[in-house]
């Protein structure tokens, strides 16, 4: 019988993405997306849909028993920013899913799970530079305080119930393919778009902000790499930190004026300023790729030119379209 997969938020900016790769890889009924609504219709309209609230347990299990899933991939959250707006709301969203699934896993109406961290578990007392698998971690955001203690969740329901969870401590996430969900790096998506669009961006962030980024099939490789690794392989059960290219605004920017000379930037810092300086320059993922050998491919040329060039696609057929 083949392997059943759930993606539980799959109509999200990384949802979306990881389940067209993984049922490109298992196949589209061997692959259920899953959400809160039908706002995605790329989503819902080429594969296996189902409505699932990641918050109600009856909903999850329901959906798990229905499609005899073995597999869980829970992408429901709500991100750093918005999280800031709406802190018991994201505190119940990012808690109360992933206790549901844990508890499915625990019960073994489900084989395995992945869960994504981030790098929003860091904060001011840890080493910005090349930031350690093991550190110092006092997040300032909710969004960063969910995934630092789900993360001992998951470690926790490793060693007591032998659950097969594993984890990423995502970076900066960059896709042209869906629009950002309210997170702190959100600027480096938005700037491609504004500089096709207007050839102009107001960045919320100041120039010299570094922070560790990946573009989007790094990371839904890293994705796929981990949950088809040998579960001996996987020694670290809290999450691994993943790592792929890091850069500023200003740094980014030039890239885009190799494109488009005549792109400008200005800088306007808001509230998230204070949320990106709580967090790493740059990260030392040493472990993953030593575990389970990880490898990135993407460096900032390469991830604005494919940028650019989608984008530059995908309005052009808009425009069409509206003409």
């Amino acid at each position: 019988m083949s392997s059943k997969i759930l993606i539980i938020g799959a109509c999200g900016q990384i949802g979306s993405e990881l389940t067209f790769r993984l049922r490109s890889i298992h196949g589209d009924k061997n692959v259920i997306a899953s959400d809160i609504s039908y706002n995605n219709p790329d989503i819902v309209n080429t594969g296996i849909f189902e409505i699932v609230d990641a918050q109600d347990y009856a909903s999850v299990k329901v959906c798990v028993e229905k499609h005899n899933i073995d597999t869980v991939y829970l992408m429901a959250a709500m991100l750093s920013a918005t999280g800031e707006k709406y802190p018991m709301k994201a505190w119940d969203l990012n808690m109360t899913s992933l206790f549901h699934v844990l508890n499915l896993a625990r019960a073994k109406f489900i084989k395995k799970v992945f869960w994504p961290s981030s790098i929003a578990v860091f904060g001011t007392t840890t080493p910005t530079e090349y930031t350690p698998q093991y550190a110092v971690m006092e997040p300032s955001t909710v969004y960063g305080i969910t995934k630092q203690v789900g993360e001992r969740w998951c470690e926790y329901y490793h060693n007591k119930y032998d659950v097969d969870v594993r984890s990423l401590r995502y970076p900066g996430i960059i896709s042209w393919k869906t629009l950002p969900g309210g997170g702190t790096t959100d600027y480096a998506v938005e700037i491609y778009h504004e500089a096709i669009k207007e050839k102009f961006y107001d960045c919320f962030l100041k120039e010299d902000t570094e922070l560790p980024m990946m573009y989007m099939d790094d990371a839904i490789n890293a994705t796929v790499d981990i949950m088809t690794a040998k579960a001996s392989d996987i020694k670290i059960r809290s999450s691994y930190n993943l790592a792929a290219i890091s850069f500023t605004p200003k740094e980014i920017a030039e890239s885009i004026k190799n494109y488009i000379p005549d792109f400008k930037i200005e800088y306007n810092p808001d509230y998230r300023q204070e949320i990106a300086n709580s967090w790493p320059k740059s990260i030392n993922d040493s472990y993953a790729r030593q575990d389970w050998k990880w490898k990135h491919k993407f460096l900032l040329e390469d991830v604005t030119k494919e940028m650019l060039l989608q984008l530059d696609k995908k309005y052009n057929q808009i425009l069409k379209k509206s003409n």
